[in-house]
């Protein structure tokens, strides 16, 4: 059996039991992203863009709410625990995809189930990754964990593409329940990190209210939501635009946010996060203004370059700085709440963003998501100077 233990005396950051993370991380990511195309399904049932936007951010709200408990478990109980109980869910909600026939009631049954299983596995594996990387090279060892969560953005929208044009929904959701299946198997060696020293936890409010956590907590929110312009509505943009296709903007999204991971995983720490955080956010903005000006598949997959530089660094620096900031042993709850941020920005910002679209359009839309960037950007370069005492914030 793997054990986490203490950290490699060398720094090191790919040790087998990051490795094995990193591929459970992968094939649950994998089949979390063919969901991409749910859009699509949706539609096909007779759904509209503010419905869609409403079920897809369903699954956001169910992971809101369940962040107070899964943080306490994992703070008392271990991320163990929460690995294999979101890897169990997760095999069930996607065979239950396979019953879905009719925007009734069961449909959102299944959304909100997927939402525990995603809040479960998303917070518990970056948890566990978090607690066996060396401290002086976190957010690059963040930075390449996230590899294992973008490349299958990629790969689902290629792989969703290539399973609807041969065989239909059905297809989709059985092999999704099989990557599912899978990646539960092989969490099963992984052993329970040791907790960390320090005093016993404070709860998820007093992580929440902790003033240092405040500006990452505002900027995070802000990114989140602005995501969810493409996440939630991307398949539909595509599907009624006629310009480009979803497999290409998540291709050269994910290959664009993994490249610079690989490349530059390290430039966070030498620069500094604070002066990382912000070029990554302009890109991420710019991104969205080649999207609501798209007019051909060429400008899909320069949006789709440029936005995932920008999701590329900005996630890991934002995590980084959470972790590094939070009690070791608040530190479940601190990324419960963090993850839940990304939950939050989907269920505010499916149905926002789908009502911009309803009534003005998907141009609008990609615009106003590009302002919730720059405002994310002042957000940090302001609120986090004041509560720091510094130019830029304090590196990992």
């Amino acid at each position: 059996m793997l054990q986490p233990g203490d950290v490699t005396a060398d720094g090191r950051i790919l040790s087998p039991r990051f490795l094995l993370l990193s591929l459970v991380q992968f094939l649950h990511a994998l089949g979390f992203n063919l969901y991409l195309h749910l859009g699509g399904f949706l539609q096909g049932l007779g759904a509209r863009e503010l419905q869609i936007g409403f079920i897809v951010g369903l699954t956001g709200a169910t992971a809101v709410l369940a962040r107070p408990a899964l943080g306490r478990a994992m703070d008392l109980r271990g991320r163990r625990l929460v690995i294999v109980f979101g890897g169990v869910l997760h095999v069930i909600v996607c065979l239950a995809y396979l019953t879905v026939t009719a925007l009734g009631p069961w449909v959102y049954v299944v959304r909100v189930l997927h939402g525990l299983a995603e809040a479960s596995l998303f917070a518990s594996l970056f948890a566990y990754a978090t607690d066996i990387l060396p401290p002086a090279r976190r957010i690059q060892g963040i930075a390449l964990f996230g590899v294992s969560g973008l490349l299958p953005m990629s790969l689902g929208g290629l792989l969703g593409d290539a399973l609807l044009g041969a065989s239909g929904y059905r297809s989709l959701f059985a092999v999704a329940a099989g990557l599912a299946a899978t990646a539960l198997a092989l969490s099963m060696p992984l052993r329970e990190a040791p907790r960390p020293p320090g005093d016993p936890p404070r709860g998820l409010l007093a992580a929440l209210l902790q003033r240092d956590l405040l500006p990452l907590w505002a900027t995070g929110l802000c990114f989140a939501t602005a995501i969810a312009s493409y996440f939630s509505f991307m398949k539909t943009f595509v599907l009624l635009s006629g310009v480009g296709s979803l497999g290409l903007f998540y291709s050269a999204y994910s290959i664009a946010a993994v490249s610079l991971r690989l490349v530059g995983s390290s430039w966070p720490e030498r620069l500094g996060p604070g002066r990382a955080l912000l070029p990554a956010l302009g890109s991420l903005c710019a991104g969205l203004v080649v999207l609501a000006m798209a007019k051909d598949a060429r400008a899909i997959g320069s949006a789709g370059v440029l936005c995932g530089l920008g999701h590329g660094f900005t996630f890991p620096i934002l995590l980084g700085l959470v972790v590094t900031r939070a009690r070791p042993t608040e530190r479940g709850a601190a990324l419960a709440i963090f993850t839940a941020l990304f939950d939050g920005g989907t269920l505010v910002g499916g149905p926002l963003l789908g009502a911009v679209v309803t009534r003005f359009g998907y141009p609008t839309m990609f615009l106003a998501a590009a302002t919730l960037v720059v405002l994310s950007a002042l957000t940090f370069s302001v609120w986090d100077r004041r509560v720091t005492g510094a130019e830029v914030a304090p590196e990992a």
